[in-house]
């Protein structure tokens, strides 16, 4: 007879952990490869599978413009990135980098890579850095045309950013290497080792902070000047990966987008573990799984999300 209390009960509880995004917008029906937030949670940029890349300006949910990286309108492109003054968009794909005037929706630039392409990120000044499989980064400033080829990786660059003034810059690979370095000339700064491959970089806009994270549930911060630990994440489970990061909070909390619907909130400075939310699936939707592609803070009461669902959800932070 306490069977089935018990049984409504446990369903209850586990219903009831779960937040419920406060709005949901569906920015796209069709299959998505890669999404960007801008850091004022205020852009979206999607790359969709039949409809080209689209920048969507979030304040009125409209499409703001519909850009094709290559020949065709169907998108090939798996990565993007919007600058954090807004100024600037990439799309990337295998083996090309467009670079895109937010303001006035123009082409800067298109550019073909020496070797296929992975990861990429973008300084206010439209400044790249494309991680390339052959574990070598290009830095490409469209300004002047500057270009750097940095080698300090020996395998395929996973992950990869840039400081805000397009000076530093971070990249990560399946060597488990993390280094820091001087995005216009190359130079070294600093280096990490984890123990896996590594699956996430972060830099904070000032570059003051490091953080990266590997596929075995490694998840560090260091000091960027000294190259210190100022604190590792307090990861319960035996795996955990994440495929978006952002610093928020004037970079005292730390966001976290995983690959199985999960969005997190830590402590920077304890590793502590402050928040969790899980992105919705949409009901027609076959894949019941879905990547948290980009999370951002608009305000201070709300986190943003978009994930693979092609759904835009807003949620409260205590």
């Amino acid at each position: 007879m306490l069977r089935v209390p018990m049984l409504f009960f446990c369903t209850f509880f586990i219903t009831a952990c779960q937040p419920v995004a406060d709005d949901t917008f569906a920015v796209t029906t069709d299959a998505s490869y890669s999404a960007t937030l801008s850091q004022d949670g205020q852009h979206a940029l999607i790359s969709t599978a039949s409809n080209g890349v689209q920048l969507w300006s979030l304040a009125n949910k409209q499409l703001k413009y519909q850009w094709v990286h290559g020949a065709k309108n169907t998108s090939n492109v798996f990565d993007t990135a919007i600058s954090n003054n807004n100024l600037y968009a990439a799309t990337l794909a295998s083996d090309s980098v467009a670079i895109w005037n937010m303001q006035s929706g123009e082409s800067i630039g298109w550019w073909a890579l020496p070797a296929y392409a992975q990861s990429i990120a973008l300084a206010n000044n439209g400044h790249a850095l494309i991680g390339l499989v052959d574990g070598s980064v290009m830095s490409l400033l469209p300004s002047n045309q500057g270009l750097i080829q940095f080698l300090g990786h020996k395998e395929k660059i996973n992950s990869v950013s840039i400081s805000d003034d397009g000076q530093f810059a971070l990249s990560g690979g399946n060597d488990g290497l993390i280094i820091l370095w001087q995005a216009t000339t190359g130079h070294p700064l600093q280096q990490w080792q984890l123990e896996s491959r590594i699956t996430k970089v972060l830099l904070s806009p000032s570059g003051l902070l490091s953080f990266a994270s590997d596929i075995a549930g490694n998840a560090s911060i260091w000091q960027s000047n000294d190259g210190l630990k100022v604190s590792s994440l307090d990861i319960k489970r035996r795996q955990m990966t994440f495929s978006s990061a952002r610093f928020i909070q004037q970079d005292q909390q730390l966001l976290t987008g995983t690959p199985s619907k999960e969005v997190f909130l830590w402590q920077v400075d304890s590793g502590k573990r402050l928040q969790r939310w899980q992105v919705q699936v949409t009901k027609n939707s076959q894949n019941r799984g879905a990547v948290v592609y980009s999370v951002a803070q608009p305000s201070n009461g709300s986190i943003v999300s978009v994930s693979s669902q092609g759904l835009i959800e807003t949620w409260h932070v205590e």
